[in-house]
């Protein structure tokens, strides 16, 4: 199988990553994130640098509210599950700079979504949290 996991290097889509990769050994994942500053950009790449040790882990640095990044890696890939995990999070920071948030949640999700459907994706999985109301 292979999988593309968006938001690798955050707290959830790392963890998830790891995990397929320590128990699915037959499966791929390339990772995506924009490893934005939102958070400690160090702590992401730590994480990232993990995932490397596994054979079956790419990871590139995309946004997805690049829409010709994005749709360039389905087209070159055939993803057979997707877990989306990227999002922009936080409440408060929300208020501040709402397009931010409008932009990742909303249009990059679209994103996501749409390529899924062109691409014939098996599996989408997604999980949210209250950041994203």
């Amino acid at each position: 199988m292979k999988f593309l996991v968006t938001g690798s290097a955050g707290f959830i889509g790392y963890h998830i990553t790891r995990m397929i990769l320590e128990n699915f050994k037959t499966s791929s994942i390339i990772g995506i994130d924009n490893l934005n500053s939102y958070y400690s950009v160090k702590l992401k790449k730590e994480r990232i640098k993990i995932l490397k040790n596994f054979k079956k882990f790419k990871f590139k640095k995309i946004d997805i509210t690049n829409a010709k990044k994005i749709s360039s890696l389905f087209k070159y890939n055939n993803f057979d599950i997707v877990i989306h995990m990227a999002a922009q999070p936080g409440v408060r920071y929300s208020m501040i700079n709402p397009k931010v948030y409008f932009s990742s949640n909303i249009e990059g999700f679209l994103n996501i979504i749409e390529n899924c459907n062109l691409s014939k994706v098996k599996k989408f999985l997604f999980a949210s949290s209250s950041s994203v109301y």
